[in-house]
């Protein structure tokens, strides 16, 4: 009896550490964007200063003459680049996924965008409750929001992390005892 116990505290302890990154994630997201938009413009002007011409024009010809850039500074830029674009699209296409599937879903995704997502963040809770009413049907109030921002985050965690949920626990444990 202990063992499962202690099974369903490191299950739920995953939990919150699963939470915990998706919320620091979406904290940073802002930050992200904005270091891969200046890292972008800055390899940008970098190549076309050495180079005199853009990044993109000189892969394409590169690669139409039989060019080997493997192992190269524009190789190392590109593939960094790429990667962070890469790391974006898998929030986007969770935040999508969200928006689109779950039972709150439209809800959940103003929630999140009005409090990490959005270009400009909003200076105040007020102002968040504010942006998002203007988005939902039904009213929220100030605890609601603190309330469905936990389970939206929540949710967008077990789209971004796998599913595990805190309701299937004790019927996993009953299942896996057997």
């Amino acid at each position: 009896m202990k063992d499962n116990k202690k099974k369903a505290d490191v299950k739920m302890s995953r939990e919150e550490y699963l939470y915990h990154n998706t919320e620091m994630l979406l904290k940073k997201y802002r930050d992200v964007v904005w270091s891969i938009e200046v890292s972008a413009i800055q390899a940008q002007i970098s190549f076309e200063l050495e180079m005199d011409c853009k990044l993109e024009e000189f892969l394409e010809m590169s690669y139409a003459a039989g060019m080997d850039v493997s192992g190269t500074q524009i190789q190392e830029q590109t593939r960094t680049l790429e990667r962070n674009k890469k790391m974006l699209k898998i929030i986007e296409t969770a935040l999508n996924v969200l928006r689109t599937r779950h039972t709150n879903g439209e809800t959940y995704y103003w929630i999140l965008y009005y409090t990490y997502l959005s270009e400009k963040p909003c200076k105040s809770t007020e102002l968040i409750i504010d942006s998002i009413n203007g988005m939902v049907e039904e009213y929220m109030s100030w605890t609601s929001y603190f309330r469905q921002r936990k389970k939206a985050i929540e949710s967008l965690s077990d789209i971004l992390w796998g599913f595990t949920s805190k309701e299937c626990l004790p019927i996993l444990n009953e299942f896996l005892t057997k």
